[in-house]
C-alpha cells in the first residue's frame, strides 16, 4: 500500500483551490485554522512563518510551508505574534504591477469537518521544506505550472489545478519522508495497532469485528480497545466505519462504479447499509454526492 497515494486520494474529496498573494506594503497575513491540507511555496521575498506552536522560523524563496492538518499560522515580514497580523481577505485582483515587495503561492484542499486523513493529523502542524532543484527539478516545474494556472482562470482549470495540487502535495510528501524515514500509516509507536490499521486499510471490505481485530493485534479484546483508542484517538469499530465511508466517498467520485459495487468494495452486504450510512457520516446521500462534486476555488491573484 502506498502511503502518499492514499492521503493524496483521501483529501481529494475535498475542495480544491490556488492562489497567488502579492503584497506591496508588506505587513504580513494570517491564516485562521481550516479543515484540510495545503501549503505556502514563496515566490518573491523574505518572511517569517509565524505560529502559536514553535518559535519564528525563517523563510526563503523557493521555501514549501506543508500546511498538514489546516492549523492557524502567519508569514510575517518580521518575527511577531500571530494574533498581530492581519487576517487573509481575498480581493478581486487590481492590474499586475511590475514588482512587489513579497510573493507567495497557496494551494489547498478543503474538507469537511474531521475529514482530514488520520495520518496527516499525526505529521507536525507546519512543515518547512527546502527543495533540491538539483536532485528534484520536477518540484519547480509544478510550482511554476501551478503558479502561471493560478493568476489566470483559463480553460481547463477545473482538471489542471487538483491535477497540479495533488504532484505538488506528492513531491513535498516525498521529500518530508525522505528527510525523515520511512513511516507506517498512520503513525503509530505500538506495533500492534500499526498491524491492524494496516489490516483496516488494506481490507475495508473484511467482515472485521473488535474481536478480529483484536486477535490481528494479538491482544486480549479490552486491551485491544483501549490501546487503539488511546493512539488513534477513537474506537476501533469507529475507525473503521470512517476508513470504508471516505474510501467510499473517493470511489463515487473518481469512478462511475455502481452503489452496489462500491458498497461491496468498502463492506457493506448491501447498497442500501452503504447509502444509510454514507447519509449519516456525510449528511447527503451517495448520488447526491457523487452528482455534486467539490467546488473548484477559482484562481484569483491577491493584492495588497
Amino acid at each position: 500500500m502506498d502511503l502518499v497515494s492514499e492521503v493524496v486520494q483521501a483529501v481529494r474529496i475535498g475542495s480544491p483551490g490556488s492562489r497567488v498573494v502579492r503584497q506591496y506594503d508588506c505587513q504580513g497575513v494570517r491564516f485562521p485554522l481550516f479543515d484540510g491540507t495545503g501549503f505556502h511555496v514563496v515566490l518573491r521575498g523574505t518572511c517569517w512563518l509565524i505560529s502559536e506552536a514553535q518559535e519564528p522560523v525563517a523563510l526563503e524563496p523557493g521555501d514549501i510551508v506543508l500546511v498538514t492538518s489546516g492549523a492557524d499560522h502567519g508569514l510575517s515580514p518580521t518575527p511577531c505574534a500571530l494574533r498581530d497580523l492581519p487576517p487573509m481577505v481575498m480581493r478581486p485582483a487590481p492590474p499586475r504591477a511590475e514588482s512587489c515587495d513579497f510573493e507567495f503561492l497557496c494551494g489547498v484542499y478543503q474538507l469537511e469537518p474531521g475529514r482530514t486523513p488520520q495520518y496527516l493529523r499525526t505529521l507536525p502542524d507546519l512543515i518547512v521544506l527546502t527543495p533540491d532543484d538539483d536532485r528534484h527539478p520536477q518540484t519547480r516545474a509544478l510550482i511554476d505550472l501551478l503558479t502561471s494556472d493560478s493568476s489566470e482562470a483559463d480553460m481547463g482549470a477545473a482538471v489542471a489545478l487538483p491535477a497540479l495540487l495533488d504532484l505538488i502535495l506528492v513531491h513535498a510528501l516525498r521529500q518530508w519522508h525522505e528527510q525523515h524515514g520511512s513511516a507506517e500509516w498512520p503513525r503509530t509507536d505500538d506495533p500492534e495497532i500499526a498491524a491492524v490499521l494496516w489490516a483496516i486499510h488494506k481490507n475495508p471490505q473484511h467482515k472485521w469485528s473488535v474481536s478480529r481485530l483484536s486477535e490481528v493485534a494479538g491482544l486480549p479484546r479490552a486491551v485491544f480497545t483501549r490501546r487503539f483508542t488511546e493512539g488513534v484517538g477513537q474506537p476501533p469499530m469507529s475507525y473503521l466505519i470512517s476508513w470504508r465511508l471516505s474510501r467510499g466517498a473517493r470511489l463515487l467520485r473518481e469512478t462511475d462504479a455502481t452503489l452496489a459495487m462500491i458498497a461491496r468494495e468498502v463492506g457493506y452486504s448491501t447498497e442500501f447499509a452503504f447509502s444509510g450510512a454514507f447519509a449519516r457520516e456525510y449528511g447527503v446521500s451517495p448520488g447526491r454526492f457523487r452528482r455534486n462534486p467539490p467546488a473548484l476555488v477559482l484562481p484569483v491573484v491577491a493584492d495588497d
